[in-house]
Parts: structure tokens; C-alpha cells; sequence
């Protein structure tokens, strides 16, 4: 025998509705953490950002990149300048050579703006 389902009246006025506990994002801040999420979300950028936090000083030289993922350096550029438009890496030129530097907190802020 089929057991009966049990039926919650919605027609309560705000009984279907949660309130809200915490403020949403702004339009300006989905737009924000959009842009930061898509430069997260291409598995090259993500390997790219961890070598430069894994190496010395959280800092990499762009020659240094290229091998280990085992593409071109105009895309590995490519990849870097997305990531340094987002705010999670610094360029700085030496001689003919661009290094890349993780800014500091800069994964922190992306949490913090998911989990508030």
C-alpha cells in the first residue's frame, strides 16, 4: 500500500519564502566575482596560479611556466594576463623576461566573498 504523501498549505502568505539572513551580492559584486571565477575556471590558469605559488617567493619567471604546461608562450602569456586582469598575479619586467608574482590574499578575497 502506497503511503500517503504529506501536503503543506503554500497559500500562507511568506510561508514559502526564507528570509533573508545576510545581504546578497551587489550587481557590481556578481560582476566582480564573475570575472574572478572565469579566470579560475580554465584548468591551465589554475595549474599556472599554483606553480607561481609553489615557487620561490611566490614568484615566476614566464620562461619558467611554459614547460610544465606544455604550451606556447603566447598562450601561457595569454593565461598569465587573464589572471593578472582578475587580480591574482603581479607582472613585473627584467630585461627581456616578464615575472609573475601571486598577490598576497588575493584566494582570500575570493573565499571571503562566497562565504559572506
Amino acid at each position: 500500500m502506497p503511503t500517503p504523501l504529506a501536503v503543506t498549505d503554500v497559500t500562507v502568505v511568506g510561508s514559502c519564502c526564507t528570509p533573508l539572513v545576510r545581504e546578497p551580492l551587489s550587481a557590481e559584486e556578481a560582476e566582480q566575482l564573475a570575472v574572478t571565477m572565469k579566470a579560475l575556471a580554465d584548468p591551465t590558469r589554475l595549474r599556472l596560479l599554483s606553480i607561481v605559488a609553489a615557487s620561490v617567493n611566490a614568484e615566476a619567471c614566464v620562461c619558467d611556466l611554459i614547460e610544465p604546461v606544455g604550451l606556447s608562450q603566447p598562450t601561457v602569456s595569454h593565461h598569465l594576463k587573464v589572471l593578472t586582469a582578475a587580480g591574482f598575479l603581479t607582472r613585473s619586467k627584467r630585461g627581456t623576461w616578464a615575472y609573475y608574482a601571486l598577490v598576497p590574499g588575493a584566494l582570500d578575497r575570493v573565499s571571503r566573498m562566497l562565504a559572506s
